[in-house]
């Protein structure tokens, strides 16, 4: 099955929605095979692709893959994900290489992304084994952060106006961003919702990624909004379809099926593999192909 998974990912004749399969499938299984076939990935010509193998290899932190991602986030006509990959698995060794694109990267998002990165890893390494920060904190929702939620001594008030100011530090308001997704409620919702107006194109992506997470329907017509926008960042509206796919009322399977022939390949892409996994979701069936190792827990 694994042989089968990996030749089924990096096999460019299959449809984008099955090649997903085999990722999501991937993603949960450990070792050089889905290792390197993950790898192979991140540097396939579609970037909704490329972007997701890179992202799936931070989620799994396996060390191994660090050369891989050095080499992706060196070369600048690919993704940035590769330096948020780089912070999730969140080893000291990566400084190096992310000071540096950090310093040169003409990408303002890479910038950003380096930046996260490097607040993750300083902030782990100042982690007291007795006495843990949040940043080390296993997130609810069973993703790998770019940043530790802030204190939850916070008021939902305190982290929304955090996370809407300009002024501050990208890594602060991340952290405020994931507090109020931990926190919940109607009025977190609606000032994580607020923030898709950000000045960032990355701190917009991680927004719609975190509305995602919530599936909550407060967001759909703003969600909706962003996905519509030919003039918004392309990862932002890829991160907005995948949003309303989860969120899959009615309306969002419409707007879905209408954008899976945007001109913008990742929109497009994003749109017609969300379709895929609710069909597979409807119909009482898996999206993942069945694996044959434990998942890989973190």
């Amino acid at each position: 099955m694994e042989k089968f998974l990996c030749e089924r990912l990096v096999d460019q004749s299959q449809p984008i929605s099955e090649r997903f399969r085999a990722l999501f499938s991937l993603r949960n299984l450990k070792g050089p095979g889905p290792r390197n076939a993950l790898i192979l990935a991140s540097r396939d010509s579609s970037n909704l692709l490329a972007h997701e193998a890179a992202f799936a290899l931070g989620q799994m932190q396996d060390a191994e893959a660090i050369p891989a991602l050095e080499s992706v986030l060196n070369d600048m006509s690919l993704h940035p994900i590769a330096a948020e990959a780089l912070g999730a698995i969140g080893l000291a060794g990566n400084v190096d290489i992310l000071k540096k694109s950090l310093s040169s990267d003409p990408a303002q998002e890479v910038r950003e992304t380096c930046e996260l990165a490097l607040k993750r890893i300083e902030e782990l390494s100042n982690v007291d084994a007795e006495n843990q920060s949040s940043t080390a904190e296993k997130s609810p929702f069973m993703s790998v952060d770019p940043a530790g939620p802030a204190a939850s001594f916070s008021s939902v008030h305190q982290l929304r106006q955090i996370l809407l100011d300009e002024t501050r530090g990208m890594y602060e308001r991340y952290a405020a961003l994931f507090a109020l997704r931990n926190h919940g409620g109607e009025e977190a919702v609606t000032a994580i919702v607020d923030s898709l107006s950000a000045n960032s194109a990355l701190l917009r992506h991680e927004v719609a990624y975190v509305l995602g997470q919530l599936q909550n329907k407060t967001a759909l017509a703003t969600l909706s909004k962003v996905l519509r926008d030919v003039n918004e960042h392309p990862m932002v509206r890829h991160e907005a379809a995948e949003a309303l796919g989860s969120i899959a009322d009615e309306q969002s399977i419409a707007l879905l099926e209408e954008f899976s022939r945007d001109p913008e390949p990742i929109v497009a892409q994003s749109c017609e593999v969300a379709l895929s996994m609710l069909e597979f979701e409807n119909s009482g069936k898996s999206f993942e192909f069945f694996f044959t190792q434990d998942p890989l827990v973190h």
